[in-house]
């Protein structure tokens, strides 16, 4: 039994050495965007917004940001694996190594939760560290159980779907499809910036078929204890997203493209 999971430890221990390589783009680029966020948007407007939870909107706009970095580092470490793979041929080499497909996508997606977590850590303690400025208090975990759940479900979700889409691409612009007109569009309608409770009839209800809606205010309410949503609702829609995307990156493994570009 030991000996079967070798080959998984040891595809998941690259996968990890992989991104700790390039701490620039996994730890730096992170930080500086999440300072400007919170300088822009939480500092300098803040005061002027007010929320619907009666919570101070820099409070407010954290967790939305810790899973946007989350989501995006998740998603760009299993595609980025993948497109790497397939650029140097190892992709192929993986047929012929004892691994599974499982071992493959669990491996992978793993990591993926791994390096979503670091940027989500970065992400929070810098907000923590902004909010403590401004009003001179912490900024406390309401719930850390169910800020954990949303933190591996939401990096497994969205690091099957970088899988998927890694498969899936042809070419580089294929990639970049859809992180610029599927996950950048979902950002912004999710709730990162503002409760949707603010928004007219049409553009609420939109929002509200977002599955990341569900995952932001999943981690707004572990941080909080304030949503737009029941909890409840939250983790059975990120429980049923991860089943979905679990299916589509097995599919995309079966028929997918594993020849070098």
């Amino acid at each position: 039994m030991i000996q079967s999971l070798v080959p998984f430890a040891m595809l998941l221990r690259r996968e990890i050495a992989r991104f700790c390589k390039v701490l620039m783009q996994t730890v730096i680029t992170p930080l500086v965007s999440s300072c400007l966020y919170l300088l822009v948007f939480g500092v300098s407007l803040g005061s002027k917004v007010t929320t619907q939870h009666g919570v101070d909107y820099l409070a407010f706009l954290i967790p939305g940001l810790v899973m946007m970095g989350l989501m995006n580092n998740a998603f760009q470490n299993a595609s980025s694996s993948i497109v790497n793979s397939k650029y140097t041929g190892e992709l192929e080499d993986m047929r012929v190594v004892p691994l599974t497909n499982q071992e493959i996508i669990w491996a992978i997606s793993f990591a993926s939760v791994v390096r979503g977590a670091v940027v989500g850590l970065i992400t929070y303690l810098v907000g923590a560290a902004f909010y403590y400025h401004q009003y001179d208090r912490f900024l406390g975990v309401a719930h850390p159980l169910e800020l954990i759940f949303f933190v591996i479900v939401g990096g497994l979700v969205f690091g099957k779907l970088g899988l998927a889409t890694a498969f899936w691409a042809k070419s580089f612009d294929q990639l970049s499809i859809v992180g610029a007109f599927v996950l950048l569009p979902l950002t912004y309608l999710g709730g990162v910036f503002i409760s949707i409770d603010s928004l007219g009839p049409f553009w609420k209800s939109l929002s509200q078929l977002n599955p990341l809606f569900y995952f932001i205010n999943g981690i707004r309410h572990a941080i909080l204890g304030v949503s737009d949503v029941d909890p409840w609702t939250a983790i059975l829609v990120s429980v049923v997203g991860l089943i979905a995307f679990y299916i589509i990156a097995n599919i995309a493994m079966i028929k997918g493209n594993f020849h070098r570009w």
